[in-house]
């Protein structure tokens, strides 16, 4: 267990929209230090996603991640020489955090022959995510299907 309380960094806004939430975005995008080019890649793929719903990009990605957004996890709990998987509320940070994650990395994983781009790959993520479909719900509903099926150790909360 801790003994103090983690300190959590301050993000900068994004030079184009003024977002933490986009700036987050582009860091977890970045490879190998390469932040301009991550940047491009994000600012492209919400171009597309401006393009193709006709609304204000920064939205659209905030209702994606709103979607993405995992309610409840598990976390292993060891009681007695046995863990359990005890499910768990999850805090609004670490919320942001992983559906950031889940969505770049199903990003990534998509496969190279329908797109040219990481940034298409982003944004047919993103546009998957707004229609509850998609890699990024896929893993969110699964970490709910685990909390849901181990609700039976919900006593081993700490």
């Amino acid at each position: 267990m801790r003994t103090k309380k983690a300190n959590t960094r301050l993000v900068t806004k994004d030079v184009k929209y003024g977002s933490t939430l986009i700036q987050h975005l582009i860091n977890r995008s970045m490879k190998d230090g390469k932040k301009s080019v991550a940047q491009k890649q994000v600012y492209a793929a919400l171009d597309i996603i401006a393009k193709e719903t006709k609304r204000k990009a920064p939205e659209v990605l905030e209702e994606a991640l709103d979607k993405i957004k995992p309610k409840m996890e598990v976390r292993t709990r060891r009681v007695g020489g046995a863990s359990y998987q005890v499910p768990m509320a999850v805090r609004d940070l670490r919320a942001r955090s992983l559906s950031i994650r889940w969505l770049v990395n199903e990003a990534n994983g998509r496969a190279n022959k329908q797109y040219h781009s990481y940034a298409e790959k982003l944004a047919a993520e993103i546009l998957d995510a707004l229609q509850e479909q998609g890699g990024a719900i896929e893993k969110r509903n699964t970490s709910h299907r685990m909390a849901e099926a181990n609700k039976a150790f919900s006593h081993f909360r700490w």
